[in-house]
């Protein structure tokens, strides 16, 4: 494994729901510019092992080394995945954290996570002693080589606020779902910001069909000779949050790495930022 710390991304791939098209659109993503894969060892939603095979296509052809890119899968609760498990889920948690991550690293064709996530806490209301076990797995595997940087999903300001009294070791990720109407999360990125944490962004489209719609983002569009998709990437980018990506369009994928470029004035972001705030 490298010494030296992970590149952190620009830009996230993702790659839940693609089922049989994973591979393919894996290699599309990173000969489009990607560099950054985001996966999870949760069959129920995602087929790591496609995420592997299309890294190994791009990987003969000469299109990226490993080094090249930034790799991030996550841990997923028994309640959180079906029949197809990467764990004995009759084994303890820190135990399951180990198989899953064995798991991970078989199908990613890898010897080393960059970044390895809790795909969500046990409970939605509180950090509990299963996140406690699993976080403490988790800085383990860190420790002996096979996860580089750790984070945490779908997770409320309260969860991070019980899980730093807890813990020595705070996450270099956190990412969320993001709402417009919550201010594009606006609670927990200003706890990322005060904590130094990484905000990643899921579903910024998806999430915002509303706002996508409005005439200050189609306006905004329009002036700078860019898609409203664009925008919105661009906005992420702009008040700290990673942006998360999973377009099966490969004229989408070139425009979403475009969008890396595009620069927003102040004033507009401030505006879109508080749309839906």
């Amino acid at each position: 494994m490298p010494s030296h710390p992970p590149a952190i991304p620009n830009f996230l791939y993702g790659t839940a729901w693609k089922e049989e098209r994973t591979a393919s659109l894996v290699e599309l993503a990173i000969r489009s510019g990607f560099r950054a894969v985001d996966t999870a060892n949760q069959r129920r939603h995602y087929f790591e092992a496609g995420v592997g095979q299309g890294l190994a296509a791009c990987y003969r052809a000469g299109v990226v080394t490993r080094a090249d890119l930034f790799l991030q899968t996550k841990f997923t609760y028994r309640p959180g995945q079906d029949h197809r498990l990467p764990y004995d889920p009759s084994a303890r948690l820190s135990l399951q954290v180990s198989q899953s991550i064995s798991s991970s690293l078989e199908h990613l064709g890898a010897d080393y996570i960059d970044s390895y996530v809790l795909h969500g806490p046990a409970s939605a209301y509180a950090w509990t002693d299963a996140d406690i076990e699993v976080w403490d797995a988790m800085t383990k595997e860190q420790t002996a080589g096979r996860a580089r940087l750790l984070g945490v999903s779908n997770v409320s300001l309260h969860h991070l606020e019980q899980m730093l009294a807890i813990h020595a070791q705070t996450p270099a990720f956190v990412q969320n779902r993001c709402y417009a109407r919550l201010g594009w999360d606006r609670e927990v990125r200003q706890f990322c910001r005060q904590h130094e944490i990484i905000y990643q962004g899921f579903s910024l489209l998806t999430a915002n069909l509303e706002v996508l719609h409005h005439p200050l983002l189609s306006g905004t569009a329009a002036r700078l000779h860019a898609t409203p998709a664009q925008v919105v990437f661009a906005l992420a980018r702009m008040i700290g949050i990673l942006p998360l990506t999973g377009t099966s369009s490969a004229e989408h994928m070139k425009q979403d790495m475009a969008a890396c470029q595009l620069e927003l004035p102040f004033e507009t972001v401030r505006a879109i930022e508080s749309l839906a705030g």
